[in-house]
């Protein structure tokens, strides 16, 4: 799904090569750093950094993943994302699976006023509370947001930052990929998601990695209008690749009072606590 060679092909490109002391050549042909520059600047041999943009070389040192970062001008997130496609070859990750513990579905369930779901790494959703289901106005388990945000034509217009949002996915997707290369219920997703939309083959070639851990999210919600939220995504320590992500709105302000209402509404079609649910994802 994701490979060492195609991230080091994808960064090199976007290097702009007055940026790292390469003067400008009018006979440059093409984007970024050629391999021989990047080997320079590296201090490794343009033979062995050549093997490795065509997945032949060896395991690189710790050392070269440095110097590389470097050159490349990798944040943290693509740091991290380097040393694991250096690893897949030796140690590949096992997906997570199971169902989510009931003591964390209970207290997804103590959460009120906000909406709250349980995500995996494929973008699954495992589990949601009632505030959550009416934000998105369907059951959750069974919810991948990656294909409701790509896929769902009549779904679109629920994001009101549709064009970051996907941005956001593919970013994420990406890491996933990376942590996970054996998982193959994420290459279906993914070729299911090329197939099916061109944005999304145009941003996974560009390999972007993202790890977003809190943001602005803004929804353009049918019965309660716009609702501009605050997301906070926790990690579960004892289930790697879930999260927990919680949507509040600030105190006082309008999204707060449509929160409230999206609340009312949803405790006069249906009841106010409605339980919360899981599924089982292998």
């Amino acid at each position: 799904m994701d490979d060492l060679a195609g991230f080091l092909r994808t960064r090199r490109a976007r290097v702009d090569p007055a940026a790292v002391g390469i003067p400008a050549d009018s006979r440059r042909r093409v984007e970024g750093l050629r391999r021989e520059e990047v080997a320079h600047l590296s201090g490794v041999s343009v033979d062995y950094y050549v093997r490795l943009e065509q997945g032949r070389a060896t395991q690189p040192s710790e050392q070269v993943l440095d110097a590389l970062a470097r050159v490349l001008g990798l944040d943290g997130t693509e740091q991290g994302h380097l040393r694991r496609l250096a690893r897949q070859r030796r140690r590949p990750a096992k997906a997570p699976g199971g169902r989510v513990r009931p003591e964390l579905l209970r207290v997804l369930g103590l959460v009120s006023g906000a909406p709250a779901l349980i995500m995996d790494h494929r973008l699954d959703v495992l589990a949601g509370n009632r505030l959550a289901e009416l934000l998105l106005g369907r059951s959750l388990p069974g919810l991948n947001t990656a294909r409701h945000i790509f896929l769902e034509e009549a779904e679109r217009g629920l994001y009101a930052d549709w064009e970051q949002c996907t941005l956001d996915v593919v970013g994420h997707l990406r890491l996933a990929a990376g942590k996970y290369p054996d998982d193959p219920r994420l290459a279906s997703l993914i070729g299911e998601l090329a197939m099916g939309s061109e944005r999304f083959r145009r941003l996974w070639a560009r390999a972007d990695v993202r790890a977003r851990t809190h943001g602005r999210k803004a929804y353009r919600h049918p019965l309660v209008g716009l609702l501009e939220l605050h997301q906070e995504n926790f990690a579960l320590p004892d289930a790697p690749g879930r999260e927990l992500l919680v949507l509040s709105a600030a105190p006082g302000s309008p999204a707060e009072d449509g929160l409230r209402l999206l609340a009312d509404l949803g405790a006069e079609n249906g009841g106010a606590r409605a339980p919360v649910r899981d599924r089982v994802v292998e």
